[in-house]
């Protein structure tokens, strides 16, 4: 968190010690995202998070960078199941056998889909028709836990195959990458153009 924007107004309020969730707030969340790097490594880290707080997996985030050789889905889609066990035992990531195994499989499935659409990007942004949901809530209790679109995707990943991407994963996600920009309307960002 940069100096200049310690008194900004944000969506989860003021937290004291949560630089790093103000950083993500601040830079990365609800941004447009289009390179397929970084959305297999928000796809992957969304998953993880199921049933856990978002700010456990930031906290943990360049150790899940370091365990999946930086989220490149072609050298996660090869990994052994020795590998994969090897991970089980890092203290370092959550250490959930399913979401870990999930990993795999789910970049596998990501790059039949880059295949077929040219970019996961061209596939994933089509569920909202290419532009990003900007919505208008005052409090983060009017922010839904799922829509139709993240249920929509949700359906269509899991017939493909993967796994930790059920609809309020999937709206999660979609916030993240930037389909949604669920920013209240009194967040500093929530009027910014973002990209």
């Amino acid at each position: 968190m940069t100096s200049g924007t310690q008194n900004l107004i944000r969506c989860f309020g003021d937290k004291p010690n949560q630089i790093l969730y103000a950083d993500y707030h601040d830079n990365e969340w609800g941004r447009p995202i289009f390179d397929d790097r970084m959305l297999f490594e928000l796809l992957i880290l969304e998953g993880a998070q199921a049933g856990l707080s978002w700010y456990t997996i930031l906290q943990r985030r360049s150790d899940y960078k370091k365990a999946f050789s930086n989220f490149d889905p072609h050298r996660v889609a090869v990994l052994t199941d020795r590998e994969l066990e090897e991970l089980c035992t890092n203290s370092n990531i959550i250490r959930h056998r399913l979401k870990i195994f999930s990993v795999r499989a789910n970049a596998r499935v990501f790059l039949t889909i880059q295949q077929e659409y040219g970019s996961f990007a061209k596939y994933v942004w089509d569920f909202v028709n290419n532009t990003p949901i900007i919505n208008v809530w005052k409090s983060v209790y009017e922010i839904p836990s799922c829509t139709d679109q993240s249920t929509k995707l949700s359906k269509e990943l899991k017939k493909r195959g993967m796994t930790f991407v059920g609809p309020k994963i999937m709206y999660a996600y979609m916030q993240a990458i930037g389909m949604v920009n669920d920013h209240l309307i009194h967040c500093w960002l929530h009027a910014k153009d973002l990209k």
